[in-house]
């Protein structure tokens, strides 16, 4: 049997947490997953030492849904996504497109995993009544 610690080592899972052998662990897919929900949820500042770090989107939820806002989000967060996601993910292959239905927002991203060029797709959704 192949060990796959090379192409898929284990990390820390997010959040941070203790199970019955220690600190619990995930894979790349999560650990990725867990950085994307990292930078779309935390607000730019919030970081003491990292205050460019964040996108904030949470605040977005109560402006207005005008074309504008929506390629700022998107250039905001693929900037974000970029820096956060640097040795892991492809920076070319990052594809963020955020969509409004009734009170739900919902930001879809893709990427390319850096070492093993294996694509991935994750949505989030944000309810305005969070």
């Amino acid at each position: 049997m192949m060990d796959n610690r090379l192409t898929d080592p284990p990390y820390m899972a997010f959040p941070f947490r203790f199970g019955k052998k220690g600190i619990t662990l995930a894979d790349r897919k999560a650990h990725v997953k867990g950085q994307i929900a990292q930078v779309l949820f935390t607000i730019a500042g919030e970081r003491v030492h990292r205050p460019d770090f964040g996108a904030g989107v949470k605040a977005l939820l109560f402006e207005p849904n005008t074309s504008a806002l929506s390629q700022l989000t998107r250039k905001r967060l693929l900037a974000s996504l970029a820096s956060a996601l640097s040795g892991e993910v492809d920076p070319k292959s990052i594809e963020v497109s955020v969509k409004e239905e009734e009170a739900m927002l919902f930001i879809r991203v893709a990427y390319t995993l850096g070492t093993i060029s294996h694509r991935e797709t994750h949505t989030f959704t944000l309810d305005r009544l969070v």
